[in-house]
């Protein structure tokens, strides 16, 4: 075939729910932008199954699930998404498994699940459950199919069940990807870097704990993502810290109890009995903050949806650019954000529930949009337009509830947090509190607009430190990313049942030497030491260039091939662990050539993109559609331009028949 026009070839790394929105938009952009007939092979790189990629898999605990309501969770563009490229509607997950009990209309491809406990739970499941990561795994399974199925016919795409370990090549020439086990590497012309959540080395703290640990026969867990980790070590009625009290912690303490054979019985007032099975340990948890995430709303808003971005839009972030300053965070930025968090709570309130307000909308909102947020003219507005204390917005103690509080000894302080957790989970479950939902809509929205102003640079190192990649997203978290209520009430279960003891806020781990025994403390109860066996750090790893696990990333780096993400000024010097990337289009800082690789592009986690998720909430614009769109179609113009006559030794042969967009692809190279 010499002389003949070979294919245009991308290698993508990663499969998981990064790749496949980037798969989507490409579908959906090549009408538009790839000659009809051309030939296209995408190379898909990655040892754990395309859509669910590691994290959701199907392969974990049947019992661990997800902290978003089946309703708010899609894969796919809509009204809101503002795109270059065309919006191409798809089902959320409620939507979609809505099929499998005659709900709703058929989407194909169709095929139920293979899993007997996961098509019985769709068949169940509502917009407002919050359901099993395995179902969220069928899910990203059928999109996955679903867009291989939109793919033009001369777009074929080759999976590899192994690891990408290096990719190399000049920045005018072919790039050549390597996989484990396989002597021939991968030719392309572009290649995409979407590995997704990455494990890394134990930092320095961790190692000297881990080896405290190994000197005493005690346990230790650095940071991990929870379904990889191994708690079998842990005996029961051993003694655990916890450290962190988010998300990794809910997923342990489900592992650790019901995991380990316990149950629940619900109590005629509908309250819950924990029913040990014998085997757990018992859980010593503390955090910074010393509470658990807020529970997620179990509702939906009962008046219109706030107009969003209001106070902290594209015209907000214009006029700080504009001030030719730098900016911090907290002072400069902070005050237009709380405010929009605000009009999204009080825009539910005072259309939902009318009379439990003072003033009309129209004049409450008149005042708001004049005022500063931190101005006593808004203390004053809000106090006369909301009766109840209850009804309004307090952000400082939203994010810090323990502030202040200190407690004589550690049984006073389990009786005050469980009496927090309850009114939380309670408050959470009433619909009267629906501007709660309406504060976390604007959170999202908040959340969204962030990431032009991030890319601008403009914000000080050390607020980019302290404030944006230290409060700001522990605060984000904390008020959106919590898990559901039930969580919550099997905490309070646990707590009376003495298998979950709280230790406080602003937690410190020790060491006793003379014990051998890993300590905790908290200024919550003064005086009071946990000793205790095992420590966890619950919580997952945060990035890290230096000691990611990641092969590819790692020879990358020390190559000098890509960047961390140093953000610096004369005050401070931060460095983010993060893989630096063009903001507009995704592109490798390559500290070679002193800028953007032409042919390389990074997504998702371990990149600089901080604002940005796989999937989203229908309806809110999400960045990660944004960008997936950008990325896409500046992809295809790159592809289309490649101009190569002779066929790559890509090491994979030619593709499987069958491989090329059909609903269900075969493997194209299996895994050595």
């Amino acid at each position: 075939m010499s002389g003949a026009t070979s294919p245009a070839v991308l290698v993508v790394v990663g499969a998981g729910p990064r790749a496949t929105g980037l798969l989507e938009r490409i579908a959906a952009n090549a009408p538009e932008l790839w000659e009809e007939g051309r030939e296209l092979v995408i190379h898909l790189v990655d040892p754990c199954p395309p859509g669910p990629g590691r994290i959701w898999r199907h392969d974990q605990s049947p019992l661990l699930r997800m902290n978003s309501m089946a309703e708010d969770i899609t894969l796919f563009t809509d009204e809101s998404s503002t795109l270059e490229g065309p919006v191409r509607p798809g089902p959320s997950l409620a939507e979609w498994a809505a099929q499998f009990s005659g709900r709703g209309p058929r989407h194909e491809p169709y095929e139920e699940p293979a899993d007997p406990e996961v098509l019985a739970e769709l068949r169940t499941l509502t917009g407002t459950d919050f359901p099993t990561r395995r179902a969220q795994s069928a899910y990203l399974d059928w999109v996955f199919r679903r867009v291989l199925a939109d793919l033009p016919p001369s777009v074929t795409v080759v999976r590899h069940r192994t690891t990408a370990t290096a990719v190399t090549g000049p920045a005018d020439g072919p790039q050549r990807v390597r996989l484990a086990g396989r002597a021939a590497p991968l030719t392309a012309d572009q290649v995409v870097l979407a590995q997704g959540h990455l494990d890394a080395a134990p930092a320095p703290e961790h190692r000297s704990l881990a080896a405290f640990a190994r000197r005493h026969g005690r346990f230790h867990l650095p940071p991990a993502f929870t379904a990889d980790a191994d708690l079998s070590g842990l005996r029961p009625g051993e003694h655990v810290v916890l450290r962190g009290f988010g998300l990794a912690f809910v997923d342990l303490m489900v592992l650790l109890t019901e995991g380990r054979g316990g149950t629940y019985r619900t109590e005629p007032d509908g309250g819950l009995t924990y029913l040990p099975s014998g085997r757990e340990p018992v859980l010593h948890v503390g955090s910074r903050r010393g509470v658990p995430y807020h529970a997620k709303t179990g509702y939906r808003l009962r008046g219109p949806r706030p107009p969003l971005p209001r106070h902290f839009g594209p015209a907000a972030v214009d006029a700080l650019l504009a001030e030719d300053r730098p900016l911090d965070l907290r002072r400069d930025v902070w005050p237009l954000m709380a405010k929009e968090i605000g009009f999204g709570h009080y825009h539910e309130l005072f259309h939902a529930y009318p009379g439990r307000t003072a003033l009309p909308w129209p004049e409450f909102s008149a005042a708001y949009d004049r005022l500063d947020w931190h101005s006593g003219g808004m203390t004053a507005l809000v106090a006369a337009a909301v009766p109840d204390p209850a009804d309004r917005l307090d952000l400082a103690a939203l994010d810090r509830p323990l502030d202040g509080l200190v407690f004589p000894d550690a049984d006073a302080f389990q009786d005050h947090l469980r009496d927090h957790i309850a009114r939380d989970v309670a408050r959470r479950e009433d619909p009267e509190f629906s501007a709660d939902l309406g504060a976390f809509l604007a959170l999202l929205s908040v959340y969204g607009v962030l990431p032009r102003l991030i890319a601008a640079g403009r914000l000080t190192a050390r607020s980019v430190a302290e404030d944006l990649d230290g409060w700001w997203h522990g605060f984000f978290g904390f008020l959106a990313s919590g898990p559901p209520g039930f969580r919550l009430r099997q905490l309070l279960a646990l707590s009376r049942a003495g298998i979950v003891r709280f230790t406080g806020a602003d937690i410190r781990i020790g060491t006793d030497e003379a014990t051998g025994t890993f300590t905790a403390t908290s200024p919550t109860v003064p005086g009071h030491t946990v000793h205790a066996t095992a420590l966890i750090e619950a919580y997952v790893p945060a990035p890290s260039l230096d000691r990611t696990a990641d092969p590819l990333l790692r020879r990358l780096h020390r190559t000098g091939a890509l960047t961390e993400e140093i953000v610096a000024d004369a005050a401070h010097t931060h460095r983010t662990g993060l893989l630096a990337v063009s903001p507009a289009d995704g592109r490798v800082v390559d500290p070679s050539l002193g800028g953007p690789h032409p042919r390389r592009i990074a997504l998702g986690a371990p990149t600089n993109s901080r604002a940005v998720a796989a999937f989203a909430r229908p309806r809110s614009n999400a960045p990660a559609f944004r960008q997936n769109d950008a990325v896409a179609r500046a992809l295809l113009r790159a592809l289309a331009a490649a101009d190569r006559t002779s066929t790559p030794d890509d090491g994979a042969g030619p593709p499987v028949p069958g491989a090329r967009n059909t609903a269900s692809p075969p493997a194209a190279v299996p895994a050595p």
